[in-house]
């Protein structure tokens, strides 16, 4: 009788051994495939990540390209060269380059999109204060002065201060940092 107590107390002994030693197998089994599960997964979310972005940075540089020609083109020399007709008016030529800025910008929203929040922001404050440039140099002027008064108080005015010229640089330098990613 003792001796089955004392091999079913070894069997038992043995039974509880492998159990324990099952269980901790099982775990350290399960850490690594979790494990292994993980890597993979983080492997294939940066190969979709790489793959998004040889799609994505041609579009983000062509969006800085975009608005940079945007920038260019409500510049004061370029905007004023391009909408001055000889016999406009003051009114007339005011008009004319608020409609051009306004133009450029809404032909060029969907750009956005692709740019920096921050970037966005120059751009938009740019463009405001170019129209706001040319709407208090014309309101700064007679009715009946003449155009090229106003074409010559926005190049004054564009000198103390250029909100183009600081986004153009912006840009310049947020599309840098974008291209040595």
């Amino acid at each position: 009788m003792k001796l089955y107590l004392l091999i079913l107390l070894i069997v038992l002994t043995v039974l509880a051994t492998v159990a324990v030693m099952g269980y901790v197998f099982y775990l350290v089994a399960k850490r690594y495939f979790d494990n292994q599960q993980k890597q993979q997964l983080l492997a294939a979310h940066a190969e979709e990540r790489r793959a998004m972005l040889q799609v994505s940075a041609p579009l983000r540089l062509q969006a800085y390209e975009r608005m940079a020609l945007f920038l260019e083109r409500i510049s004061p020399e370029s905007l004023i060269l391009r909408c001055y007709q000889p016999g406009m008016d003051l009114k007339l030529l005011q008009n004319v380059l608020t409609k051009n800025i306004r133009d450029e910008w809404e032909h060029n929203l969907s750009q956005q999109v692709y740019l920096s929040s921050e970037a966005w922001a120059h751009i938009r404050e740019a463009k405001e204060e170019m129209v706001n440039m040319v709407n208090s140099a014309a309101v700064s002027l007679s009715v009946d002065a003449d155009p090229t008064t106003l074409a010559a108080a926005i190049f004054e005015a564009n000198h103390k201060q250029s909100a183009v010229q600081s986004a153009l640089e912006f840009l310049r330098d947020e599309c840098e940092k974008q291209v040595s990613v």
